[in-house]
């Protein structure tokens, strides 16, 4: 399959943490624009003043660039369609309306929030789907001006032309086909003078050259407006594609109660950004391997027409089955980094790279290195129940000689093993289970060799004098 060269768009609100499902949308356009050698224009849609949060915008694109993505376009890089953030585009919606007005397009609209919904709900009990009455499409001028006077401060509405018939081709869905007279006159501007979504949103997309508009399905509704704004308008109309919801497990709309996060906090929870994008790849749209993919080789491996057409399910197995991959394929240094002030116990950087080397096969999220850097730091070691009882099954005397072993060995654990399992005439399980358990205070684990390297010679000896007192004890009680 070819690729195209898109220009794609993500347009986040920044009045909270971004969802999984906001996430994936904004890593498939990504993907659809580098696939194709194109460009991706990132947009801050803030127009809604009471929600929209400074904190949170740094918080968005600090969290967007963790996950690895790069926008040729926005707020924090310029480019030649700047401002990038909607409160600062008013003079573009201004000047839109202003073409609306001309053409008789638009027209003024007092009717208050109340008297909508009881209009809506009487539409309803007549069994007709909800959309604008039409209360204020013919005021006279008069009276238009003396509410104005009187302090009143209009919403604009689009005047949507009656009995048409329009369409177009979703990426995605396939082919679309809508009815005007479906269709009620809707808002293009608010009471307070602010561009309302329909407006501010389609113009952007034709002022940024935007050639792929790739959102959630719960905008597929919205598409057929959009579309009558820009022929309205004379500007090139983008094509769409609408990415079905994000469901959770149980088939409802995804939640934190379901297990599912945002993408900050799943990155405070330790996932590996390469793990949330190997999965995210996956989510909806069949990428053609099963196979590890590193970021580099990801958008030749996205197409739309593999795009799913029904919902994605959250499915936090997968998630973790990639995040121990990213785990897998992660360097030293991005282990190091990921662990953070988890490992300062251990010391000095060999240290601390020997560790990585020999427990990462074991670690899933960064607290799980903790226990395992007490294992090889604490002066002693208590015994878990399994441990425990493998201490007093392999007896007093094992320990004993393990312990006479080791200080003939010189620190050689394999020299060691060997001549342990020689004294004591025990191998395999018998041999190793109770050597973990007193080294460890568990039977399982990551291999023992370099942990004991690790301990060094002193915590060896003191621990498996420990666990031979420990045996000792239990056996005279």
């Amino acid at each position: 399959m070819s690729h195209e060269a898109h220009i794609t768009r993500f347009a986040p609100s920044p009045t909270g943490y971004l969802h999984l499902g906001n996430a994936r949308t904004a890593f498939f356009n990504f993907l659809a624009a580098r696939a194709g050698g194109g460009c991706l224009v990132l947009r801050i849609e803030d127009t809604d003043a009471g929600r929209s949060e400074e904190h949170l915008l740094a918080q968005l694109l600090e969290d967007l660039r963790w996950l690895g993505l790069e926008w040729d376009e926005g707020p924090d890089v310029g480019g030649p369609h700047a401002p990038y953030r909607q409160s600062e585009r008013g003079e573009q919606y201004s000047a839109a309306i202003a073409t609306l007005k001309q053409k008789g397009l638009v027209y003024p609209c007092f009717c208050t929030p109340e008297e909508l919904q009881l209009s809506r709900r009487a539409q309803l009990a007549a069994g007709r789907p909800p959309r604008y009455a039409g209360t204020c499409t013919r005021l006279p001028d008069a009276e238009v001006a003396a509410r104005v006077a009187a302090g009143q401060s209009p919403a604009m509405r689009f005047r949507v032309p009656p009995g048409r018939g329009g369409e177009f081709d979703d990426r995605i869905h396939g082919p679309q086909r809508f009815a005007t007279d479906d269709i009620g006159d809707f808002v293009v501007t608010r009471a307070d003078g602010s561009a309302a979504f329909f407006l501010s949103n389609a113009i952007d997309d034709a002022a940024m050259g935007v050639t792929l508009v790739l959102r959630g399905d719960d905008h597929l509704a919205n598409t057929p407006r959009q579309i009558l704004l820009l022929e309205a308008l004379g500007l090139p109309i983008p094509r769409y594609g609408h990415l079905p919801l994000l469901l959770g497990p149980s088939g409802s709309p995804l939640s934190k109660r379901e297990g599912a996060a945002g993408l900050h906090e799943l990155r405070e929870q330790g996932y590996l950004p390469s793990a949330l994008c190997n999965y995210l790849v996956r989510l909806g749209h069949a990428c053609g391997t099963d196979d590890w993919l590193e970021a580099a080789d990801m958008p030749a491996h996205f197409h739309l027409e593999r795009t799913s057409r029904s919902a994605a399910r959250f499915d936090e197995a997968q998630l973790r089955h990639w995040q121990r991959e990213a785990v897998g394929h992660a360097s030293a240094g991005e282990l190091v980094a990921w662990l953070g002030s988890r490992l300062e116990r251990l010391g000095s950087a060999a240290r601390i790279d020997a560790f990585v080397a020999a427990v990462r096969g074991n670690l899933l999220f960064p607290d799980d290195a903790v226990p395992l850097v007490a294992i090889v730091c604490d002066d002693g070691v208590r015994p878990d129940a399994e441990a425990a009882a493998a201490i007093e099954n392999a007896g007093a005397e094992f320990f004993r000689t393990a312990a006479r072993e080791w200080s003939s060995s010189a620190g050689d654990f394999k020299a060691w093993t060997r001549s342990v399992g020689t004294a004591t005439g025990q191998k395999g399980a018998a041999l190793f289970r109770p050597l973990r358990a007193a080294l460890t205070g568990l039977t399982h684990g990551p291999e023992l060799a370099p942990l004991v390297a690790l301990m060094g010679a002193a915590r060896v000896e003191s621990r498996l004098a420990a666990a031979a007192e420990r045996a000792g004890g239990k056996s005279r009680e």
